[in-house]
């Protein structure tokens, strides 16, 4: 009887390999209490910081606001080009999901957790991009507000006397791995 042992070794790699398959990504939330205290800013200095560290990082969708000072932290990342929706007469920006899983980086940014997106994508809601960007076992840096999320929605109308529609449900604060 001639038996064939496997080897150790291609054993090890082909769990290893599927185990990466199988990985999912992790989700880093940069929460901030109002637009234009720093949220970007910091998704983007930390990006700079991961980039230094050897990990390959792309930039999926930001809105700078035309800021001076988040314009220049987009040097030296690799920017994925926005994709064109047409819609009402107007071309609107916005992030290119299939672009993003095509180029499979190990992190990418995508600004605006709670933005609805444009009619005839994929997805809805820029949360759901994200769930499948994870899903993929990519990485993700995204950004938030307090008022976006779904169970402080209303607390947070009440004082302030704006209600917003586009909102976050709990469940990415609770999967999260950084806030």
């Amino acid at each position: 009887m001639n038996e064939t042992r496997p080897n150790p070794e291609e054993l090890l790699k082909k769990i290893k390999d599927e185990e990466k398959e199988n990985k999912k990504g992790k989700l880093k939330i940069f929460f901030g209490y109002a637009a234009g205290v720093g949220k970007t800013y910091a998704m983007l200095d930390a990006a700079h910081a991961a980039k230094k560290a050897g990990i390959d990082v792309v930039v999926g969708y930001i809105e700078p606001h035309t800021r001076p000072e988040t314009l220049a932290l987009l040097d030296g990342l690799e920017l994925l080009p926005k994709l064109e929706v047409k819609y009402k007469g107007i071309t609107l920006n916005e992030f290119d999901l299939d672009g993003a899983l095509k180029r499979k980086p190990e992190l990418i940014l995508v600004d605006e957790l709670a933005h609805t997106n444009a009619i005839g994508l994929r997805h809805k809601k820029r949360y759901s991009d994200i769930d499948e960007l994870l899903n993929a076992g990519i990485d993700v840096y995204t950004t938030v507000n307090v008022q976006h999320i779904e169970s402080l929605n209303d607390i947070i109308a009440s004082i302030t006397n704006v209600v917003v529609k586009e909102r976050v449900p709990d469940r990415f604060f609770n999967e999260a791995s950084q806030v």
